[in-house]
């Protein structure tokens, strides 16, 4: 009954969140509506604040021997056309995280009123991350230049400043792209890796009209690496999801003089790190012989993303034995992996991590017409359900099945992927 008490406040603050969304490491009014509603049903609430909008509360004692993490995320995305952009940022909620926080706020209001928190072997922490979504990197680079964060991505920079140093094993929550009929969870749907390419091609300037003879065609360059991606294709392997999006990010073209500059940029992904690299030098090499074919140059930056995002199978048996308990939730998909990706995948890399995905949404997934459909199952059932996995982890956790790395060994493979 509890959750069914609390859903139209849990459902407004969610909404207001919808309709005021904010990017990452912006949001400010974001986490002030959630730590007000937090103060007011726990007024002794204990938060820890970090990097700019991020914070975490836990419960249970810290004298328990496991310590696991409810991850939420806060950001919208860079997504102006939507339907309920902000006018003045561009902001828009098409990727779903306005209803984590919606969720992790049933969750946590269901287990301080029920103290059902006290009878766990482990401590929880509700974690609520900003900058999940990779983009206003302009804004994010002059974060790092001041010295304010060393990641673009929210969970890379809370392992860094040592926010899961404690934490043994993380659940995650995640809107499923796609719309349904039945209402529906999802487990195993693991995510791709990405890197950030830039070719900057610089060629020379002449006439267009009176001396092009003795031009070299920053343009021309760009244009036959893409012709040679699209061929580079059929050596790709399909088992890798592979995707590549190529665009101009910057020219200064006219048509009377033959550019000699130009970069393109593309986001490159792949299900392994292994292939991840693989990939990159064929574009590399792709990149350097477009240049050279039309003796210009090529100057190649790289900029890591995302690493890829292998949910843990000793865990996600606890989402599908919930599942069996719970009611109201009419399929549970065991998925194949999918070539969007996410910080999450950071994150399992020091710790196991588990992702539950849930149906509800109408429209497409980072589209202009992204909106909840079904938010009684949104707030109410699957809060519920996510109390039924709680309870299956308490007791029938194996340690010895855990894995730990350290921030170190994370920045280590970070380099050794972009060197």
């Amino acid at each position: 009954m509890l959750f069914k008490e609390q859903y139209e406040e849990i459902k407004q603050i969610a909404e207001e969140i919808y309709y005021h969304p904010e990017l990452g490491y912006k949001e400010e009014n974001t986490k002030k509506r959630l730590v007000n509603y937090l103060k007011k049903i726990h007024p002794a609430i204990q938060l820890e604040e970090f990097s700019t909008t991020g914070f975490k509360t836990s419960l249970g004692s810290a004298e328990k021997d496991l310590h696991i993490a409810f991850i939420a995320e806060l950001d919208a995305v860079y997504a102006p056309s939507h339907m309920y952009a902000d006018k003045e940022t561009g902001a828009a909620h098409n990727c779903g995280h306005y209803t984590q926080m919606g969720i992790a706020l049933a969750l946590y209001t269901y287990l301080i009123k029920t103290e059902a928190y006290k009878n766990f072997d482990y401590k929880l922490s509700f974690i609520f991350v900003p900058a999940e979504e990779y983009l206003d990197l302009d804004f994010r680079d002059g974060l790092i230049k001041k010295g304010d964060i060393s990641h673009y991505g929210g969970k890379p920079e809370a392992m860094k400043l040592g926010v899961f140093d404690d934490i043994d094993a993380a659940i995650h929550i995640h809107a499923i792209g796609g719309e349904f009929d039945k209402r529906t969870i999802n487990m195993h749907s693991d995510l791709a890796g990405f890197l950030y390419k830039k070719y900057h091609f610089k060629g020379k300037a002449t006439h267009a009209g009176f001396d092009p003879f003795s031009s070299k065609n920053a343009y021309n360059m760009s244009t036959l690496f893409n012709v040679a991606v699209g061929l580079a294709r059929q050596q790709m392997k399909d088992a890798e999801k592979v995707r590549i999006n190529p665009i101009v990010m910057d020219a200064d073209m006219s048509t009377n003089v033959i550019p000699n500059h130009i970069t393109v940029g593309t986001d490159l992904r792949t299900k392994t790190v292994d292939y991840l690299k693989d990939t990159a030098i064929k574009l590399d090499d792709a990149a350097l012989g477009s240049a050279q074919a039309l003796q210009g140059e090529v100057n190649i930056t790289t900029q890591m993303g995302y690493l890829p995002f292998i949910q843990d199978r000793y865990l996600s048996q606890f989402i599908a034995k919930a599942f069996e308990k719970s009611e109201g939730i009419d399929v549970l998909l065991d998925d194949d992996g999918i070539s969007a990706a996410g910080d999450i995948g950071d994150l399992s890399f020091m710790m196991p991590c588990i992702q539950v995905g849930y149906s509800g949404f109408t429209g497409t997934i980072h589209g202009d017409d992204f909106i909840d459909n079904d938010p009684e199952f949104i707030y109410e059932i699957f809060p519920r359900y996510l109390s039924l996995l709680l309870e299956e982890i308490n007791e029938n956790i194996d340690r010895a099945k855990l894995y730990k790395r350290s921030y170190k060994e994370y920045t280590a493979l970070i380099s050794s992927i972009v060197d």
